[in-house]
């Protein structure tokens, strides 16, 4: 059996490896390497995938976040709410302008922002909510416009793990996860569905006005050279790094693919065990399809993330490691409880999901190139474990 990998990103690459070696080349006989023709292509081919008018790219998916907060013209005090069980970049960058994060508890099921806790949340101060799609599933996006339309506030997409989901509206419509609010973020670091290989993130949205502010707030604040119309950073996606995501899109829908195929071995797997939760795919079309529906679109799988509910995940964590089996703990310690973000307002009554999750959740190896005898493996070792 081949070692078992979190991530096998060489796996990956070796099923593209000419195109992502003459596209490397094709740089370093260029010299093209900031604002290169490929980052160019790249952008226009995302644009096409997305069915969005406008793909901003940048450094990495916080700058992403951070820049789409500038450009709606956010002021300090401004109040966002976010999930409060996400990596920490969301509210990261929040902290960072100055504007004061509210975070709320998600859904027990899918992961994602609670909407009863959304809109309790919501005060006069409130300018914008910040969705995170998290381990690669769309958030009720129908509830949250819903929210935003009658509070008036900005909704901008934390896409960084969910890129290639789709999201079906009540009525039946489909869009791209990251396209359907004013704006919406994404990573491109390399361990993520589409992974660069560097760091690398991109902006989306269909609003002409603020794509071009956008585009000023990258490049210091420039649209014409040595004028700074806008206060802006220096956030940009290489040449060579657009060049490999230029190489690997085509192939984004198959990697999605192959991931949900992982899920649904997992789930089938563990599907009698007392001692564990197993994720859903949720969504207006399938309402709550638990063994992973054949059409499957609204989860990509960034994650697979179980709950072990006996109360032994952290002796099932060091036993799947020391049976080379890599997983991990995502997230060990909720945002209301990190040094950085407390604040008195938090009530640990307001957090039940979240403060049972960071006790229970537990992610397994999920990438393109998992085969059945990896896979037979790792579930065989915890269903063992867990007799």
């Amino acid at each position: 059996m081949k070692n078992i990998q979190m991530v096998d990103l060489q796996g990956q690459y070796q099923q593209i490896k000419e195109t992502v070696d003459n596209s490397i080349q094709e740089v370093l006989n260029s010299s093209s390497y900031i604002n290169g023709p490929l980052v160019k292509e790249f952008q226009e081919d995302l644009e096409k995938y997305l069915n969005v008018k406008h793909v901003i790219p940048c450094a990495n998916g916080t700058d992403a976040l951070q820049i789409a907060m500038m450009a709606l013209g956010l002021e300090q005090g401004d109040e966002i709410i976010t999930a409060d069980f996400t990596f920490a970049a969301t509210v990261e960058v929040i902290a960072l302008l100055k504007l004061t994060p509210v975070l709320v508890d998600v859904d027990a099921k899918t992961f994602n922002i609670d909407i009863e806790a959304l809109k309790k949340a919501i005060t006069p101060k409130t300018k914008a909510i910040v969705p995170v799609h998290l381990f690669g599933q769309v958030a009720n996006m129908d509830a949250i416009l819903e929210i935003a339309k009658e509070h008036n506030l900005f909704v901008i997409e934390d896409n960084a793990q969910a890129i290639g989901a789709d999201y079906t509206f009540k009525n039946g419509t489909k869009q791209k996860a990251g396209t359907i609010g004013n704006v919406g973020t994404t990573s491109f670091f390399p361990s993520k569905n589409l992974g660069c290989y560097g760091d690398g993130g991109a902006i989306f949205t269909n609003d002409d006005a603020l794509a071009h502010t956008i585009r000023g707030i990258v490049n210091h604040g420039m649209y014409e050279r040595y004028y700074h119309d806008v206060v802006g950073v220096n956030s940009r996606l290489d040449s060579i790094q657009a060049g490999v995501l230029k190489a690997k899109l085509p192939f984004l829908d198959t990697y999605c693919d192959a991931r949900r195929n992982a899920a649904r071995f997992y789930n089938n797997a563990f599907a009698n065990n007392p001692n564990i939760i197993t994720p859903t795919a949720k969504s207006n079309n399938t309402k709550n399809c638990s063994a992973i529906c054949d059409t499957c679109d609204c989860h990509v799988f960034h994650q697979y993330t179980l709950q072990i509910t006996n109360g032994k995940r952290d002796e099932l964590h060091k036993h799947l490691l020391a049976n080379g089996i890599p997983n991990a703990i995502y997230y060990p310690v909720a945002l209301h409880s990190q040094k950085a973000y407390a604040d008195a307002k938090y009530k640990e009554e307001d957090f039940p999901v979240t403060n049972n999750l960071i006790k229970t959740v537990i992610s397994l190896p999920m990438h393109t190139e998992l085969d059945k005898e990896q896979l037979d493996f790792i579930t065989q070792t915890i269903i063992r474990f867990l007799k």
